[in-house]
């Protein structure tokens, strides 16, 4: 069993992933470290100047952060490997409460996005690809191109105003619901920030669709299948598409990847109480402990991702899973 994990490169894989955490656990920890302010001023404020030496030196042994930065970090990190993810001043709860509550909302936003952008950008890529330097191909490159010029924040805040001020709709002006508490008030609030990021997404999975598919429309095998009389939309989606997914399916990973921790900018815009939001509040407030233990879960899940991906790959090309 070992010789057959080994010869299929999943513990080779699995010991890189390990390294990134490592590597993502130590540029946090450091990065954080040189932003200006720690824990005591952050929850303290101006009072932090009236602290006696004294104070000062109980608070900072009360933290740890009188202990060597080596100490600090392995410390955090032991803690981290038994499950204690540490503890937020701000919000009187444990780091993990708080990721449990705001990774699902991030995790159905993502779903929600990488699924319009799917929507739009295979058919748009497999359009564009059917008539290279066309009308057609034209249109769809000029709307990947928006998609990847549009910054999110711009197209979010001119969809709030615009939809608000001409038609009322504005779900996200209510508290944020969940979806098993309203979930037809969840999917309304849910829509604009899902098209923001669905949009953005889309473009990068557009010009990859097609790419790979006019890529494998110029093989042999789909000559033959044109040569045959195979209708052009079985060919197309049958032959061409089908050995097509691999490069769509790795980008569509990647952006999954990248929706789970950039998706900061639009749940801070839309009020979505997601883990971008809470890394957001956590830098802030310099709570050091809930931004590091919140970067190296959104990590973790970018990682599980990418060996998901990998995985796929098998299912959706035999020459993957030959070699």
């Amino acid at each position: 069993m070992l010789d057959t994990l080994v010869h299929n490169g999943v513990v080779r894989r699995v010991a890189q992933s390990v390294f990134t955490l490592f590597g993502v656990a130590v540029v946090v920890f450091v990065v954080l470290r040189a932003i200006p302010g720690d824990q005591i001023t952050a929850n303290l404020g101006t009072e932090a100047a009236a602290l006696t030496p004294d104070q000062r030196a109980a608070l900072e042994s009360y933290y740890g952060l009188d202990q060597p930065l080596l100490t600090q970090f392995f410390g955090w990190l032991g803690n981290i490997l038994t499950g204690n993810l540490g503890f937020s001043a701000r919000a009187q709860t444990s780091v993990a409460d708080l990721t449990l509550q705001a990774l699902p909302v991030t995790f159905e936003l993502a779903v929600l996005s990488i699924l319009l952008a799917l929507v739009i950008g295979i058919p748009l890529g497999m359009l564009s690809a059917s008539r290279p330097n066309s009308a057609r191909d034209a249109t769809g490159q000029v709307v990947g191109l928006a998609g990847l010029s549009v910054p999110a924040f711009l197209l979010a805040t001119t969809l709030t105003s615009v939809l608000a001020s001409r038609f009322g709709f504005n779900p996200n002006g209510e508290p944020f619901a969940r979806f098993f508490d309203d979930p037809l008030l969840n999917l309304q609030q849910m829509l604009l920030p899902s098209l923001v990021l669905g949009f953005g997404v889309a473009a990068p999975i557009l010009r990859t669709t097609r790419t790979a598919v006019l890529e494998v429309a110029s093989d042999d095998f789909v000559r033959t299948a044109r040569a045959k009389g195979v209708p052009a939309r079985r060919l197309q989606i049958r032959h061409v598409l089908r050995n097509a997914l691999v490069p769509i399916a790795t980008m569509t990973g990647l952006q999954f990847g990248y929706l789970l921790g950039g998706a900061v900018v639009v749940e801070q815009i839309f009020s979505i109480p997601g883990i971008g939001r809470q890394v957001l509040l956590g830098i802030q407030q310099n709570e050091y402990a809930l931004v590091q233990s919140t970067v190296l879960v959104i990590a973790l899940a970018f990682v599980l991702v990418n060996l998901l991906t990998d995985l796929l790959y098998r299912i959706i090309d035999p020459r993957v899973r030959a070699a």
